[in-house]
């Protein structure tokens, strides 16, 4: 039983059928004519020589370019032509026989060239043009739906396929959804998204360039300004197809209703990340450490943190882990960190001389900061050793704190061996 509120419009084939049935006696006479069969000899010999030319003439255009000193930009836009060099080459080589064709004869036998030399053409230049999207993904799509149109309006059939796909629809109440207007939608949210895209990373890269602000306080407003600008793209989307944004309001509250019961570490997570970012309490770059994780932070996103490791593995965080539960930030007001070392020598040995050598081995090391420079105290003394605690300052915890130890100890090393000190296990406590 049909819902009174939903309607279902058959699409309108008879526009489209028309129009080929009026074509189709002129396209008969095309394929009989005698002309066909040069033309036919014509497109592929064209595409050969083209295939053929492409990698002879691409080395030698590199060296000519070499001769020049062309700044980065126009290089890396004279590449992007390199690159279709076969494609451009066929173009110029079918409308050049075009053009012989036309000198020789009617125009009307060199329709096959002539649609093959425009359907070409269409084709390089979009592929010349859709690099201009930075994402892969978009500028694929792009570039297919718009050598789409363009191929239909080529043939004189773009007008019968729109209405064609208009006459596909659904209408539910007073809102109609047609295909035509799903795809429209589909290209204009992909064209705002991406003017949304290149615009908050222009206004992030201002902010850098013109405002002392500190880092977090540019990922808050470069993901404030991404947000705002995300929205309005779908709102124009939302528009251009027909959808009154007064018609969200029903599922905006079923939206409130879902993250209140099945969204609820989602939401928590992206207050956090906001927290995190007003409060400022870890920003890009810190040297933080979070129970056996050891890293630097790399990324604030919406979700999460990014955490990166010296072993090459990078932690992404929650960012309501980062408010519930210890974080130890290293670089938090001061970069400046103090590290301690364990060491033990023989009873025998002299305290303030094994000291002495301790604290000038330390120093030695080119992280060890000269100043305040390093200290060295007795732990433990008993008859069996003498247990030593050194501790020593560095300002670059991002390149590890492992490492700096183990020179240290190595240094401490050398220095009591030179004296003739001999080490003995170091106790914990």
């Amino acid at each position: 039983m049909p819902l009174p509120f939903l309607q279902v419009s058959q699409p309108e084939w008879q526009p489209l059928l028309d129009r080929l049935t009026r074509e189709l006696p002129g396209l008969i006479n095309q394929l009989v004519s005698p002309w066909m069969l040069p033309q036919l000899i014509v497109v592929p010999a064209c595409y050969g020589l083209a295939r053929w030319l492409a990698p002879r003439l691409r080395p030698q255009i590199n060296r000519w370019l070499a001769q020049y000193q062309l700044p980065a930009k126009v290089r890396a836009f004279l590449e992007l032509p390199l690159l279709q060099l076969k494609w451009i080459l066929f173009v110029v080589l079918l409308w050049l026989s075009l053009a012989m064709m036309r000198e020789m004869t009617w125009a009307s036998r060199s329709y096959l060239v002539t649609l093959a030399a425009s359907l070409a053409t269409a084709w390089v230049t979009i592929n010349l043009v859709s690099p201009i999207v930075r994402n892969k993904s978009l500028s694929r799509a792009f570039a297919v739906v718009a050598w789409s149109i363009a191929a239909l309006h080529i043939l004189g059939l773009l007008g019968e396929v729109q209405s064609l796909l208009d006459g596909l629809a659904v209408t539910i109440g007073e809102l109609r959804l047609s295909a035509l207007g799903l795809i429209k939608g589909a290209i204009i949210l992909g064209i705002t998204l991406w003017i949304a895209t290149a615009l908050s990373s222009l206004v992030e890269k201002r902010l850098h360039q013109s405002f002392e602000l500190t880092p977090s306080v540019e990922v808050l407003f470069g993901k404030i300004t991404k947000a705002v600008l995300i929205l309005v793209a779908v709102a124009i989307t939302l528009s251009a197809i027909g959808i009154q944004l007064t018609a969200l309001t029903v599922f905006s509250g079923a939206l409130g209703l879902g993250i209140g019961f099945g969204l609820q570490k989602v939401a928590s997570n992206l207050m956090s990340g906001i927290i995190i970012l007003l409060d400022r309490s870890v920003k890009p770059g810190d040297v933080i450490q979070r129970g056996q994780t050891f890293g630097w932070i790399t990324a604030l996103k919406g979700r999460y943190v990014s955490v990166a490791t010296r072993d090459g593995v990078e932690y992404l965080i929650p960012n309501e882990d980062f408010i519930t539960s210890q974080v130890i930030n290293w670089s938090y007001s001061d970069p400046k960190v103090r590290l301690e070392v364990r060491f033990g020598v023989g009873p025998g040995s002299e305290p303030h001389r094994v000291a002495t050598i301790a604290c000038d081995a330390a120093v030695k090391v080119p992280r060890v900061l000269a100043s305040p420079g390093a200290e060295c105290h007795v732990i433990s003394l008993d008859q069996t050793s003498l247990q030593f605690l050194l501790r020593f300052w560095i300002q670059d915890p991002v390149v590890g704190t492992t490492n700096i130890r183990s020179e240290v100890l190595m240094a401490i090393w050398d220095g009591l061996k030179t004296e003739g000190i001999g080490l003995v296990s170091a106790k914990n406590g």
